[in-house]
C-alpha cells in the first residue's frame, strides 16, 4: 500500500540530516514507497463555501530523501493540495514553540478527521502539552509547582531548596533556570518569566542526579521502543541534545519500565503515535513529549534498531483501521 504522506515541518534546507527525527521518518518513508510531499505551516489555509463545504489547504512540495550532507533532498514543483483528498497522512512535525499559532493549526488539522491521518492526532496534542499531561502522572514525577506567584515559589524554595524554573510550554530544553537554595535573584527571574511568558511557570527541585543523564524513551503506538541517556556538555546542567549535551546508551530501570507501562495505554487511547518522555535518575519523570519528539535516530545508533519503521507499522496499521472505518 502506497501513502501520500505530507510532512507539516520547518525548512527542510536546514535540517541536521545527522539527527533529525522527521529525516529519518521521511528516509524510512520513502523506502516504503511513499510519496513524500514537504510543507510550511504557515500556508496552511482553510476555505469553506456558502453551502457548507470545506477545504483544507497547504502549498507542498513533492521530495525526495537521501542521507548525503550538503545534498540531502530534492525539491518537485510546489502547488496547493487539498490535505483531505490528495493525502493519506499528515506528519506534525513543526518545531514548537505551543503557542496560539500551534494551537490554531492544530485545530484546522483536526478538521481532517477521518480523511485523513494526522500523526501526532492534533486534537490530542492540544490536550497533552509538554508539561501539564505528565501532571496526570503526577505519582512518578519530582514535588512540583506551577504558579506565576513569586512567594509561592520562594515558599516552595525553602521547603526544597536549590529549584528549577521553565516556562511552561517551553521546548528543547531552552530558559530552564537553576536557583540556589538562598534564593538569589527569584525575584528579578520571576519578573522576567512573567514579562515574556503569559502562562504560569512550572518549579521543581534541582536533581543532582542529572549530572549522570536525563534519559530520553521513546513510545511508539504506546510501547517501548529505546531509550538514550542525555549528560549534561561542559559547564551546564541541561542535558538536552540541543543545548550541547550528548547521549550514550541506556536500559530502563524497573521504575522506568512501571512508568511506560502506566503511560503506554494512554498514549495508544489518545492517538499519540510517536512520543518520548524524560526520566531523571531512573525514577523521576518529568516530561511527555507529544508535539515534536526527536532521539531515534541516536537510539538506532547505539542499538541497532528502526524506530522510523516501527513508527510507520504504527502509521500503517492506523491509517488501515480508519479506511475501513470510513468502508
Amino acid at each position: 500500500m502506497t501513502l501520500r504522506a505530507a510532512f507539516q515541518m520547518d525548512p527542510i534546507a536546514s535540517i541536521n540530516i545527522a539527527g533529525d527525527s522527521s529525516f529519518a521518518l521521511m528516509l524510512a518513508a520513502q523506502a516504503r514507497g511513499h510519496q513524500i510531499w514537504h510543507y510550511d505551516v504557515s500556508s496552511v489555509a482553510l476555505r469553506t463555501t456558502a453551502d457548507g463545504a470545506e477545504m483544507l489547504t497547504a502549498l507542498a512540495t513533492p521530495v525526495e530523501v537521501r542521507r548525503v550532507d550538503g545534498d540531502h533532498y530534492t525539491a518537485g514543483d510546489a502547488r496547493r493540495v487539498d490535505l483531505a483528498r490528495d493525502m493519506d497522512v499528515v506528519l506534525m512535525r513543526q518545531d514548537p514553540p505551543f503557542d496560539l499559532g500551534y494551537i490554531s493549526t492544530a485545530l484546522l488539522l483536526d478538521r481532517l478527521r477521518g480523511q485523513t491521518l494526522v500523526v501526532n492526532d492534533p486534537r490530542e496534542v492540544i490536550n497533552a502539552p509538554e508539561k501539564m499531561f505528565v501532571l496526570d502522572f503526577a505519582r512518578f514525577m519530582p514535588p512540583t509547582l506551577v504558579t506565576r506567584d513569586t512567594e509561592e515559589i520562594r515558599r516552595f524554595q525553602a521547603e526544597h531548596g536549590a529549584v528549577v524554573v521553565k516556562p511552561l510550554h517551553g521546548n528543547g530544553g531552552k530558559a530552564i533556570f537553576r536557583i540556589e537554595a538562598d534564593g538569589t535573584n527569584l525575584a528579578a527571574l520571576s519578573e522576567v518569566f512573567d514579562r515574556i511568558w503569559p502562562e504560569p511557570h512550572m518549579v521543581q527541585p534541582f536533581l543532582p542526579e542529572v549530572a549522570e543523564g536525563d534519559k530520553r524513551i521513546v513510545l511508539i503506538d504506546g510501547e517501548f521502543a529505546g531509550a538514550i541517556n542525555r549528560k549534561p556538555g561542559e559547564g551546564e546542567f541541561r542535558s538536552n541534545l540541543a543545548q550541547g549535551g550528548y547521549a550514550e546508551p541506556a536500559v530502563l530501570t524497573a521504575r522506568e519500565e512501571e512508568i511506560c507501562a502506566a503511560i503506554g495505554p494512554e498514549l495508544r487511547r489518545r492517538g499519540l503515535v510517536f512520543v518520548g518522555i524524560d526520566v531523571i535518575g531512573g525514577k523521576w519523570l518529568t516530561e511527555i513529549n507529544v508535539t515534536s519528539p526527536t532521539g531515534i535516530v541516536a537510539i538506532d545508533r547505539f542499538n541497532g534498531t528502526d524506530s522510523a519503521g516501527k513508527i510507520w507499522d504504527a502509521i500503517e496499521r492506523r491509517h488501515g483501521t480508519m479506511r475501513a472505518q470510513r468502508a
